[in-house]
């Protein structure tokens, strides 16, 4: 099957740069596979007969939607990656074991959105864990390796949460004897209610930890902050909307089977002190990593709040994700402009960015213009039909606290962009930093010039295929 390509090439690839060990590979194998990952997600998008269920591996209408929102960011940050790793002073070893685990972990990624079985969605989830652990510890500088402590430790606690979530599961199926997800939907309204909710509670804080909701996000802030930015770009917008894509699949055994009022309470709960996590830290934050880090845990708590709402709100859920893993990797890959042009993360130290480098202030304005829901950033109408969808189901405290933490995110993201955009800089100090700009060749800034474009496109017209792919896709969970 054309889809074990994906996961092979990969493979080889590691193989042939072990045998060879040449680094103008390095970057090669990278974007080769980023093209060959859009072309398939592409064929299997635009050609729906040819999609498939297999025992383990599937492509329907459930998953091609992630399968192709991770080739888009995926092949975005290759082409960023190329330039990024050559201006990253570290010997050849390091930027080819940089490329390893880079390529493993796009690929147990591509696994899990492709799984057909909920005991090898959770193994290739641990190995997401596994192969961008290393791309955390990348710098192997202190903060980076308490990250990537903390990452492995905290995710492992989740992924054993997870797994007593599966034993749990198999209790409540009685006879069943299966964990594949059409065996499971098929037979749910059998399940045992009392060990299907046990197990859904060890699911959802086991696999939220890696989707980073509140209270188990703690490894998220401190990972995004550490990992280089092309690694940034894809934790943030590809890995968590993986582990988003597992809890929905259980997510919908729980509806099938006549649980959704509990499974949709305890997933609000989380939604909602996401948003407030969120809310909270980015009002007094002092890092811009750290504060995009914390506003993909307030995004993965909109995706979150707009499934447990169900309708119109799932629907708006899907578009959220697809306007978020665009902008969110824009906003990423343009932090790994300031930073290389600024040498630091702190927000004080950084102002006057439109003047130093007009292409990066702009990118780092229009992203934040994106991921605040302004029109036409594409998130406007996810975040505007989540409002109807609450109004709608007469949820009037909900949408209040939901607008309020928003316009509070709102405010602290517009503050430290602007008051980083703008502001006089010493004539000497400029001159320095237009050095550091020097660096800077197209390919980065081309990849998130396309990410933004497309997502304020879609937030101005949304092709009829996508829309009806979004809506199959809530059909085919």
């Amino acid at each position: 099957m054309i889809i074990n390509m994906l996961l092979v090439f990969p493979i080889l690839a590691c193989i042939f740069l072990f045998l060879f060990k040449q680094e103008k590979l390095n970057n090669f194998f990278v974007i080769a596979y980023a093209v060959l990952h859009t072309i398939l997600s592409g064929y299997y998008f635009f050609n729906e007969s040819d999609r498939f269920a297999g025992k383990y591996f599937h492509i329907d209408n459930s998953n091609i939607l992630f399968l192709v929102v991770l080739s888009v960011v995926f092949l975005a940050v290759a082409f960023y990656n190329k330039r990024y790793m050559k201006l990253e002073e570290v010997n050849v070893r390091r930027k080819r074991h940089y490329t390893y685990m880079l390529l493993v972990f796009v690929m147990a990624m591509t696994g899990v959105i492709v799984s057909n079985n909920l005991g090898l969605s959770w193994v290739l989830v641990e190995a997401t864990t596994l192969a961008s652990a290393y791309l955390i510890y990348f710098s192997k500088t202190k903060n980076s390796i308490e990250a990537a402590w903390k990452y492995v430790f905290i995710c492992s606690i989740g992924i054993a949460l997870a797994f007593v979530g599966i034993i749990l599961l198999t209790i409540a199926t009685g006879d069943l004897n299966s964990l594949n997800f059409y065996d499971l939907i098929l037979n749910a309204k059998t399940f045992n209610h009392f060990w299907l909710k046990l197990s859904f509670i060890f699911l959802l804080f086991g696999i939220g930890t890696k989707m980073g909701l509140a209270p188990v996000y703690f490894w998220l802030p401190d990972a995004h902050s550490e990992a280089p930015s092309p690694a940034s770009a894809l934790l943030s917008a590809a890995l968590l909307n993986s582990a988003f894509f597992v809890i929905l699949k259980v997510f919908n055994i729980v509806v099938t089977a006549g649980c959704a009022d509990y499974a949709k309470i305890m997933m609000l709960v989380m939604g909602f002190l996401s948003l407030f996590v969120a809310a909270v830290f980015i009002y007094h934050i002092n890092n811009y990593k750290r504060m995009l880090a914390y506003s993909s845990i307030e995004n993965m708590g909109i995706l979150i709040i707009g499934s447990a709402i169900g309708g119109v709100g799932l629907f708006a859920a899907m578009v959220h994700l697809i306007g978020h893993s665009l902008i969110k990797a824009s906003f990423f890959m343009t932090s790994g402009n300031i930073l290389e042009i600024y040498g630091t993360k702190k927000i004080k130290k950084v102002n006057g960015l439109l003047t130093v480098d007009k292409k990066t202030g702009w990118l780092w304005i229009l992203s934040m213009v994106g991921i605040t829901a302004f029109p036409p950033s594409i998130l406007f109408i996810s975040e505007f039909l989540m409002v109807k969808a609450m109004f709608e189901k007469e949820q009037y405290f909900f949408c209040i606290l939901f607008l309020l933490l928003l316009t509070i995110v709102l405010y602290g993201l517009a503050k430290a962009v602007l008051n980083m955009s703008y502001g006089d800089i010493a004539q000497e100090k400029k001159d320095a930093l237009v050095q550091n700009v020097d660096k800077l060749t197209i390919s980065m800034y081309l990849p998130q010039i396309c990410l933004l474009a497309l997502a304020f496109i879609l937030g101005i017209y949304i092709p009829l295929n996508l829309d009806e792919l979004i809506q199959l896709s809530i059909f085919g969970l």
